[in-house]
Order: C-alpha cells, then structure tokens, then sequence
C-alpha cells in the first residue's frame, strides 16, 4: 500500500514542482537546474560512497558489526538514485539523505522499529556441528598431534602415503620450484 502511495503521489507531487518553478524561472533555467543537480548529486554520492566503503572495510577489518556502515551505503546508493531521477522532491530528498546527520536520523527511527535477534562474526559455536559426521570418528583422534595455536575446525580426514626414496625420480623435468 505505501508503495502504491509512493509511486503515486511522488509524481504528482513532481509535475508540481515542474509547473510551479518552471513558471517563475522559466523552462531553460528549470532544465538546467535539474542536469546540474544531477551533476552535483553524482559527484557527492561517488565520493560519499567511496567513504562509505571505506567504513565497512574498515569494520569488517577490525570484526565489528558491519550494520552501520551496511545502512550508511544503502541510503548513499538511494540518495544517487533519487538525484539522478529528474524532479525537485527527488532532488531535496536525496540531497538529504547525503547528509550524515540525516542518515543518522533514519538510522535510529528504523533502528527503534527493527529488532535484531542474533548476529554472530566468525568463528564456530561450542557445540555439535549440524549435518552429517564423515567416517567412523566424529572427532579428532585422541592420539593425533594438535597445534595449541590451531585446532582443526573440519573432520579429521584420513589418508595413507607412501615415502619415495631418494632413487625415485619424477618424470617430468620440474618447474625449477623445487630441488629433485
């Protein structure tokens, strides 16, 4: 229904504007506002967005919760639709929502109205893992060497090899990597 709203009145309230503006500027001063917006709306939303990028880089880096800097990017990308969209509303809004302080505005009234339940960063939970145990053992065996700073995280898979002696050469000539 809102939706329905939007792409109703968002229109009408545009050829308004158009006709309204357009009679007291003109039509040439009317179009030239609208392409040097779009200019201007672009060139902010490019830079904005580069930053915006940065953040969520800089937050995925540093493994907090990226959900900020995530929100911050969708309401740049929807201002650089709206500026890009011909009309006067469109412009005001989108020219609003480059502006931090107004995002951090929208942020917190959407933020009142959506309840996370969980949210978890790497890592893997104390627990039985779900799915299918591989093999007979669903662990590591008891007799197997583990490096205190790594534990496996997957099944412990295993396998038989067979040493080559030192009169066993390959057949091939080699890559120059490595000493045969």
């Amino acid at each position: 229904m809102w939706l329905f709203l939007a792409f109703l009145l968002v229109p009408l309230i545009e050829i308004g504007l158009f006709i309204q503006v357009g009679g007291l500027i003109g039509l040439f001063p009317t179009l030239a506002i609208v392409v040097i917006t779009a200019v201007i709306g672009t060139w902010l939303v490019r830079s904005q967005g580069l930053r915006a990028m940065g953040d969520l880089q800089g937050s995925f880096s540093r493994l907090e919760d990226p959900t900020t800097p995530l929100a911050h990017g969708a309401m740049i990308l929807l201002a650089g639709a709206l500026l890009l969209t011909p009309g006067f509303f469109t412009d005001a809004v989108g020219f609003a929502l480059l502006t931090p302080a107004f995002r951090k505005m929208v942020l917190t009234y959407i933020s009142r109205r959506v309840s996370v339940t969980r949210f978890e960063m790497g890592g893997r939970q104390p627990g039985p893992r779900p799915g299918p145990q591989h093999g007979p053992q669903a662990g590591p065996r008891p007799d197997a060497r583990q490096n205190p700073k790594h534990s496996p995280q997957g099944d412990v898979i295993d396998g038989e090899f067979t040493e080559l002696g030192q009169d066993k050469k390959p057949n091939h000539p080699g890559s120059g990597w490595t000493k045969h």
